[in-house]
C-alpha cells in the first residue's frame, strides 16, 4: 500500500462551492481506476470545525505504484496541475490499513495527523506504534477505516482516518479534520489488511 497526498490551500474569501462543483463534475472519473485502493476528495473551510485555512486536498491509498504513475503521468493530475498549479505530492509508505467498525457507512469526514519520528528512536517500535494506532482509531465508534504511513525522507507517519461523523472524528482521532465530497474506492477490498511487514 502506497498513501498519497496533495494540498491545494485557497485564498481566504475564496468560493469553496467551486471545488465542490469540480468534484461533483469529475470525482466519478476515478471510480475503476485500475490500482487505486481510495481516493477521498478532502475539504477544509476557514472557520468551519475550527480550521485555520481554506484547502482541498485529495488523500489516496494506492494498491500499485503503478495504477499512482498512470494517474499522475496519464491526465487527470495534469488536468488539476493545468487548473490550479502544480502542487508537491506527498508520498508514504504503508505501516497498516484496518477497515473501521462502521466499514458499511458513507464516509463524511476524515483526520489526518502527521507526526515526525523522534531522533533517537527505535525505528521498529515507532512504526509498531504507528501501526497499532491505526487498529486502535478502526475500532473507534463511527470509524469507516484507518491507515498508517511512513515518509522515511522526511522521517514523519501519517494516520488517515475516514469517520461518519464530525463528532466521532473530533473526539476520537486527533489531526486535521476534512469534510469527505466524495470516495472512490475500486480497489478498497483489496488494500491489504493489518500491519504491512
Amino acid at each position: 500500500m502506497h498513501a498519497m497526498q496533495y494540498e491545494l490551500t485557497l485564498p481566504a474569501d475564496y468560493d469553496t462551492g467551486i471545488i465542490r462543483a469540480r468534484v461533483s463534475r469529475v470525482g466519478h472519473r476515478l471510480d475503476d481506476w485500475a490500482g487505486l485502493g481510495v481516493k477521498t476528495y478532502l475539504l477544509r473551510e476557514r472557520g468551519v470545525h475550527g480550521s485555520p485555512v481554506s484547502q482541498y486536498a485529495p488523500f489516496y491509498l494506492w494498491n500499485t505504484v503503478e495504477g499512482m504513475n498512470a494517474f499522475l503521468w496519464g491526465g487527470p493530475f495534469q488536468g488539476l496541475s493545468d487548473d490550479f498549479g502544480r502542487p508537491a505530492v506527498r508520498q508514504w509508505t504503508g505501516l497498516a490499513y484496518e477497515e473501521g467498525v462502521a466499514a458499511g457507512s458513507p464516509a463524511r469526514f476524515a483526520v489526518r495527523r502527521r507526526r515526525p519520528v523522534p531522533d533517537g528512536a527505535v525505528y521498529g517500535k515507532a512504526m509498531r506504534e504507528a501501526a497499532e494506532e491505526a487498529g486502535r482509531l478502526a475500532r473507534e465508534d463511527g470509524a469507516v477505516l484507518a491507515a498508517a504511513a511512513v515518509d522515511t525522507s522526511r522521517w514523519e507517519t501519517v494516520h488517515f482516518s475516514l469517520w461518519e461523523h464530525a463528532e466521532f472524528a473530533s473526539v476520537k482521532a486527533d489531526g486535521d479534520l476534512f469534510q469527505v465530497l466524495h470516495v472512490s474506492a475500486p480497489g478498497r477490498a483489496a488494500l491489504p489488511g493489518g500491519r504491512q511487514w
